[in-house]
């Protein structure tokens, strides 16, 4: 059997090869840099690991597990600490936990009697049948109100896309929380009464999914993935150029550098496709999806120079309050060997939909405005012993109003010209979950398409 081409060493990608090897199918996997993970970055220095992009996977699907077992990690795999559960929202100024009850809800500071009656009136809103497509802070409103949206959800897209609510499509962004509105009515019916469906669908809710990581962070699985594709991964190799032959697909990668396979499997960003020549087939359109920016900040202190207990997730910051990181995960709380014996390392985000200018400050003026945040917020006094920061240009794909569109021309575009498949984030899903779904489910359409 010819083998299958996947452009891009990502966790898509590499999970898309690494389940058609399992299928039977051979791979040649082609990146451009010298690495492999995307995104997920993982560094061991000075007894601190940092993690510059993702910092958990979520176990949403039943999928995630089987692949962490089939690659043989296991062994390898931590759970999050279960009294690491506390996340925060800021209000005054200052982190307040988030209710994790509804006798929380009614007590908490963080939201005003009226907000919390909203709350209660939710399940009496009727549902809006229209088929109008809404942004997610249309809905919000529309459901609940304006300080749901200011104090939490606006906190909630920054962390989830670095997005902002006005643009996002709730649709598309969140397409569960439309579900539930769809087919009960109202989001809290549908979450009491939804839970038997996603059980027997063997979905599990994602604030009740599984976190977990890797002993050295979560760059252990896609260099494992890597690594038992071996010769089948071709790294600081650039496809330049796609052409359809009689028997399947050209790939350029280079000058005379090209070769014939059975199907291509496109998992890079989709700004990228541009950078493709795709014969007989437009891309332009498709690569205009916008992307947010966003630069990751890990810093390590002292314990005793940190008065926060950060003893949690993390705390998200909405607009309103008026500082200029996105939100700080607590990282040595989640998972232990990420600091040494008497030391915290947190991890902060910057720029976004929010401020995207910031993001490509240079590190030192990042680290300045990070520890600035840190001060004030958890009580930070000393100077980080330790630093580390990444900024991507394209970190998270926006699923806004009208991504429908995107999506037509993706499907469109595999119909066009057969043995091409579209697989990743800007796809199915922004979460390391949903791309690891992602390449498994594309895995299954290659095969299935060439009879494996």
């Amino acid at each position: 059997m010819r083998s299958v081409a996947i452009i891009g060493a990502g966790i898509t990608g590499l999970t898309a090869a690494f389940a058609l090897e399992r299928k039977g199918v051979p791979v040649k996997v082609y990146e451009a840099s010298g690495r492999v993970g995307g995104v997920i970055r993982s560094e061991r220095r000075d007894g601190f690991l940092a993690e510059s992009g993702p910092n958990t996977i979520l176990e949403t699907s039943p999928r995630i597990g089987k692949l962490v077992r089939d690659a043989g990690l296991a062994g390898r795999r931590l759970e999050a600490d279960p009294n690491a559960g506390a996340r925060y929202l800021v209000r005054n100024r200052r982190p307040v936990p988030v209710p994790a009850s509804p006798l929380e809800l009614m007590t908490t500071t963080l939201f005003s009697f009226r907000a919390k009656l909203a709350v209660l009136r939710e399940p009496f809103v009727r549902p809006r049948r229209d088929g109008a497509e809404e942004s997610v802070a249309q809905f919000v409103e529309r459901r609940l109100d304006r300080e749901f949206l200011e104090r939490a959800v606006e906190a909630m897209v920054a962390g989830i896309y670095a997005g902002d609510p006005h643009a996002l499509s709730v649709a598309h962004a969140f397409p569960r929380l439309k579900a539930l509105e769809d087919d009960y009515g109202s989001m809290i019916k549908g979450q009491l009464f939804g839970a038997r469906e996603r059980r027997r669908r063997g979905e599990v809710a994602r604030d009740r999914a599984p976190k977990f990581s890797f002993d050295e962070g979560l760059q252990v699985l896609p260099d494992t993935l890597a690594a038992q594709l071996a010769e089948s991964v071709s790294l600081n190799t650039a496809v330049e150029r796609l052409r359809r032959t009689r028997a399947g697909w050209e790939v350029s990668a280079g000058p005379g550098a090209a070769a014939e396979h059975a199907a291509v499997v496109f998992c890079g960003s989709a700004p990228s496709l541009t950078e493709l020549q795709v014969d007989g087939a437009s891309v332009a359109e498709i690569s205009r999806v916008r992307y947010a920016p966003v630069a990751s900040v890990v810093l390590g202190f002292v314990r005793r120079d940190v008065d926060h207990p950060c003893a949690g997730f993390g705390v998200l910051i909405p607009r309103v309050e008026g500082f200029r990181t996105l939100g700080t995960i607590f990282s040595s709380s989640l998972f232990p060997g990420r600091a040494p014996a008497d030391h915290l390392t947190l991890t902060s985000y910057v720029g976004g939909e929010r401020s995207p200018e910031l993001a490509a400050l240079p590190a030192e003026r990042l680290y300045e405005i990070v520890c600035d945040d840190l001060r004030e917020l958890l009580g930070v006094r000393g100077a980080p012993v330790f630093r580390s920061c990444a900024f991507y240009p394209r970190a998270i794909p926006q699923y806004n109003v009208g991504y429908g569109r995107f999506k037509e021309l993706m499907a469109g575009l595999e119909a066009e010209a057969p043995g091409l498949f579209l697989a990743g984030h800007y796809r199915d899903g922004v979460s390391l979950g949903d791309c690891i779904v992602s390449g498994l489910s594309v895995a299954d359409r290659v095969a299935a398409r060439l009879g494996a």
